[in-house]
């Protein structure tokens, strides 16, 4: 939502609703203006592979610290996809129309948008710095995860619970303290504590505190560039074996047939 507000901020276009065309979208549209003040900024066929010059238009238009990961050609209605962190955005290559949305199968309302973002942001979980991570062990931890969390995040500590029923899995725990001064003095206690997961356990399941941390070295900061790395933005966002996220505190169910599909 962020991106999308600010795209309407920085192109000064009004948004029209629902776009309707021959296949099934939802898409939101975004139209520029002959008159709104970027025409210096149009896209000229003439000049320049479409993908460059989409970028460039885009880059003038959009806020400042926005970064385009990629664009390139889309099987739908000659448009580009545009990613943006974990966001696709589509345009045509005269960047008149911004669509933002999900892109159904007509046939199957299967959302290929998803299906596409899934396959554009998947981790290479091998690549992974497990060794920066808290390592928990459920049965035999042959099933891995990972996820990135904040200890004062209330969803994680729902996560943490369901977590615990979670048979024959190991769990790699980032920290990734973002919602305060307070999480980053609770991280490294955590991280410096003799027991790290003893300590962590007791603070996000019971509320108990480590009361004598050790002094450490900690991977926070390794950690914060791995996050912005992979355009990990909120807690708690899991990794599943396969490179697929999954963001939000999943229910059992839904988190074991994620993990599920994930081994196929």
């Amino acid at each position: 939502m962020k991106i999308l507000a600010s795209i309407a901020a920085a192109m000064l276009v009004c948004f029209s609703g629902q776009a309707q065309a021959a296949s099934t979208t939802d898409a939101a549209v975004a139209h520029s203006p002959a008159d709104d003040g970027t025409r210096a900024a149009r896209v000229s066929t003439s000049e320049g592979a479409p993908e460059s010059r989409i970028r460039a238009v885009l880059a003038a238009r959009l806020s400042k610290g926005l970064r385009i990961d990629n664009v390139a050609k889309s099987p739908y209605f000659q448009l580009y996809e545009v990613r943006i962190g974990n966001q696709l955005l589509y345009t045509d290559e005269q960047v008149s129309y911004v669509f933002s949305g999900r892109v159904l199968d007509g046939k199957t309302l299967e959302n290929l948008t998803e299906e596409r973002i899934n396959k554009l942001t998947a981790v290479n979980f091998t690549d992974l710095p497990l060794k920066d991570a808290i390592k928990m062990v459920n049965g035999t931890g042959a099933r891995q995860i990972a996820y990135f969390t904040d200890p004062n995040c209330p969803y994680c500590k729902q996560l943490e619970q369901t977590l615990t029923h979670l048979k024959d899995a190991t769990v790699y725990v980032f920290l990734y303290p973002i919602l305060s001064e307070d999480s980053i003095v609770k991280a490294k206690a955590l991280w410096c504590a003799s027991d790290r997961v003893g300590a962590w356990n007791d603070w996000m399941l019971r509320g108990k505190m480590v009361s004598t941390p050790g002094t450490c070295e900690t991977p926070l900061v390794s950690n914060h560039a791995l996050a912005e790395k992979l355009n990990v933005h909120a807690t708690p966002t899991l990794v599943l074996s396969n490179g697929q996220r999954v963001s939000g505190a999943l229910p059992a169910t839904e988190l074991e047939q994620a993990i599920a599909d994930a081994g196929k």
